[in-house]
């Protein structure tokens, strides 16, 4: 078995930066280049043969390799461009009838997706505190119930558990967010017997943009129709047929032409997270992140980030005062890291992360703040 940091080559980033932000866009396996040069081979020499040759198949393929890194039964994950797109194709499947129009949502979810249902003239959408509060408020007005898995800001995983039975209980579907969990926090959305799960690759699994993926458990993909779809998700699409038929399973909830050359990118990273696995990850992930909370501890600054194993993802954030400005000097420093407004700077080593590079982070922030260095950048914004 390798050792974690024999990874390391395998991410040239790494070479002349310290990359902290896979929390945010996950370091390039080298591997990636070699997958897009194949597909450009591939349209270059197969031309149209290439769709036959598995580009049409790719939504599915890929996806099954996405439920295998999160619990899925083979079939029931799809690849699709983003995470808005995955729910928006859920929730063409549902119409209010009666008082069931509430979409129960987290305040601290990405905000994305809330864009999506307050943009329904039909949904009433109910704003929660916290997972606590969800649980609460779910009721029989309650059709969906989006949730993070671990909120982005601060790295909080949520109670799901608490959230689905409840929801089941009144007859409500819940869409899991896993953006921030897939590859870091293990995942079993078949034994969570979630309705749907949601995702991307840009993150933890180091699959880059152009790679959000959906689960849909597989009795609802059986009978449930999307009113947002396209030809991919005809059971005949090449038959061009006036009127849909649905494919079987979760190849219903496709929609037009694939992202072929981002499916060819995403494989990358899922391989070697298939190859390590994912509790091994995790298991390294709380090591470092406890290191990290530690070296915070010591130098005086504030963690918002929950300590309990159960309740932290893999992101560390750390608030000190002028947190975007000190960000920006650790960026002009090769330390990449990120910061979200009201929370602090986000600090996400990965598996392939050496424990000097959190030394390193944590010196640097207290080294910027005592000697000033930072003020040059006060007034810095959020650019990813």
């Amino acid at each position: 078995m390798r050792e974690l940091l024999d990874y390391r080559s395998e991410f040239p980033i790494l070479e002349h930066t310290t990359y902290l932000i896979n929390h945010s866009l996950g370091a390039m396996p080298a591997r990636v280049e070699a997958r897009v040069a194949d597909y450009a081979r591939t349209w270059r020499e197969r031309g149209i043969r290439a769709w036959g040759e598995g580009w049409w198949d790719l939504p599915l393929t890929v996806g099954d390799q996405v439920g295998r890194i999160v619990g899925a039964a083979r079939g029931s994950t799809v690849m699709h461009q983003n995470v808005a797109i995955a729910e928006a194709i859920v929730l063409s499947c549902f119409r209010p009838v009666g008082v069931r129009n509430r979409i129960v949502y987290e305040r601290e979810n990405f905000p994305s997706v809330r864009y999506l249902y307050e943009a329904q003239p039909d949904l009433e959408v109910v704003v929660c505190d916290d997972d606590g509060a969800i649980v609460e408020a779910v009721d029989e007005r309650t059709l969906l119930v989006p949730i993070s898995h671990v909120l982005f800001k601060s790295g909080e995983i949520q109670d799901v558990g608490a959230i689905i039975r409840r929801a089941h209980e009144v007859g409500a579907h819940v869409i899991l967010d896993a953006y921030q969990s897939a590859g870091i926090v293990p995942l079993e959305v078949t034994a969570l017997n979630v309705d749907f799960a949601v995702g991307g690759s840009v993150k933890w699994l180091c699959g880059g943009p152009g790679n959000g993926w959906l689960y849909v458990r597989p009795d609802l993909a059986a009978r449930l129709e999307p009113t947002y779809t396209g030809w991919q998700a005809h059971e005949s699409p090449f038959g061009f047929e006036e009127e849909m038929r649905f494919a079987a399973g979760a190849a219903r909830f496709l929609t037009g032409t694939p992202n072929v050359p981002a499916l060819y990118a995403a494989t990358a990273g899922y391989d070697l997270i298939e190859e390590i696995g994912v509790e091994r990850i995790r298991e390294n992930s709380l090591r470092q992140t406890d290191r990290l909370i530690e070296l915070a501890d010591a130098a005086g600054f504030e963690v918002r980030s929950p300590r309990d194993h159960s309740r932290r993802g893999g992101t560390v954030t750390v608030h000190v005062e002028d947190f975007p400005a000190v960000h920006k000097e650790l960026a002009e420093r090769q330390i990449l890291c990120d910061f979200r407004p009201g929370a602090g700077i986000r600090i996400g080593p990965h598996y392939f992360t050496s424990d000097d590079e959190l030394e390193l982070v944590i010196a640097q922030i207290g080294e910027i703040r005592e000697t000033g260095a930072y003020t040059r950048h006060i007034g810095a914004l959020a650019r990813h």
